[in-house]
């Protein structure tokens, strides 16, 4: 046998082993393989990696449930038929794992916040408040600059509110209390389907001098803010 035919067979044979490598057990070290596959990072950042076209998720696992996630990427257009979001016709193995990566994302990708900075601790409150609106994800629930407009399933109206009136309906002590405790929305039909969106106890991820920031964000809003503004991010 000759040298080159050797190593010929050599090659065949290591490729083969690699074939024959085992799939993870882990559905969600299999469902971070199916976002980096499927391309997700072009528009959705995770920690530090992939771009903030869409809301980020590296706190996406914490607020929203993963009866949601799985609605939603079933197909999103079914949920939101406004949404730039395409419909990947996931089989359900590839939805099961996504959904177990994506509810497992509650963090810790983040070394740290970034709203714990010495840049963003340097930002006004407002501006900070508004920075942690965003970065934390609040804008996939309420919308740019607050203004609503996302579905929800068995609410009145169908839809998440509007923040653009807090002020008018709330003392800043309250909003704090609320957004610290969470709250689940009044159903629409009492013996319907409980909401699939809910506001989570904040509390458990944020400060209370980061909740504060976020509340004097929140007074800043106005219905004119929102008016006309065309959202940027989608409701992921």
């Amino acid at each position: 046998m000759n040298r080159r035919l050797t190593l010929s067979l050599i090659l065949v044979a290591a490729l083969s082993a690699c074939g024959r490598q085992p799939e993870s057990t882990d559905p969600v070290v299999r469902g971070e393989r199916d976002f980096r596959g499927l391309g997700c990072a072009k528009c959705h950042m995770i920690g530090d990696t992939g771009n903030e076209w869409g809301p980020n998720l590296t706190l996406i696992g914490f607020r929203k449930s993963s009866d949601w996630l799985d609605t939603w990427l079933k197909n999103p257009h079914a949920w939101n038929m406004r949404t730039v979001m395409p419909n990947f016709n996931l089989n359900d193995a590839t939805r099961t794992d996504l959904v177990a990566f994506l509810s497992a994302q509650k963090g810790q990708a983040w070394s740290t916040y970034p709203w714990r900075t010495p840049e963003a601790m340097a930002m006004t409150p407002v501006k900070r408040g508004e920075f942690i609106f965003n970065k934390a994800g609040c804008v996939a629930c309420h919308g740019q600059f607050g203004g609503g407009g996302y579905p929800n399933n068995n609410v009145a109206g169908g839809l998440i509110p509007s923040l653009t009136k807090v002020s008018e309906g709330y003392s800043k002590a309250e909003l704090h209390t609320k957004i610290q405790n969470g709250a689940f929305s009044l159903l629409n039909d009492p013996k319907g389907e409980k909401p699939k969106i809910f506001m989570p106890k904040w509390g458990d991820q944020l400060k209370q001098d980061e909740i504060d920031a976020l509340v004097e964000y929140l007074f800043t809003l106005m219905p004119h803010a929102a008016a006309g503004s065309k959202a940027a991010k989608d409701d992921f």
